[in-house]
């Protein structure tokens, strides 16, 4: 079974920092894409950043500047360092993972508890 597991969200005043960890547990052969999205009360999960297996990363317009997406394949686990945060980044952030749990398998969807940042003015 797999699991992922969000960490690194809280609250922080606008123009402060966060780094969001997602940890990913159990049989894991390898990952093709990793990545956070976002959701707010009454809108649809929306996309921030991700990362595929090849190291390509792509970004929301919205964050591209201020969001770095990493992974350490060594630790099954990938990050998003938030910097310069507003108060309409205040959501709740989601870990996304794409993977095969074993070789020639195919690459099932993940998806963490989610973790909430809030962004104060």
């Amino acid at each position: 079974q797999v699991q992922l597991v969000e960490s690194g969200g809280g609250l922080v005043q606008s123009g402060g920092s966060l780094r969001l960890s997602c940890a990913a547990s159990g049989s894991i052969f390898s990952f093709t894409y990793m990545g956070w999205y976002r959701q707010v009360p009454g809108n649809q999960r929306e996309l921030v950043a991700a990362i595929t297996s090849d190291g390509s990363t792509n970004y929301s317009d919205s964050v591209k500047g201020r969001f770095t997406i990493a992974r350490d394949n060594a630790k099954n686990t990938v990050y998003l360092q938030m910097n310069t945060l507003k108060p309409e980044y205040t959501a709740v952030y989601y870990c996304n993972a794409h993977l095969r749990v074993r070789l020639g398998g195919p690459a099932n969807a993940y998806w963490g508890q989610g973790t909430q940042v809030t962004v104060s003015s």
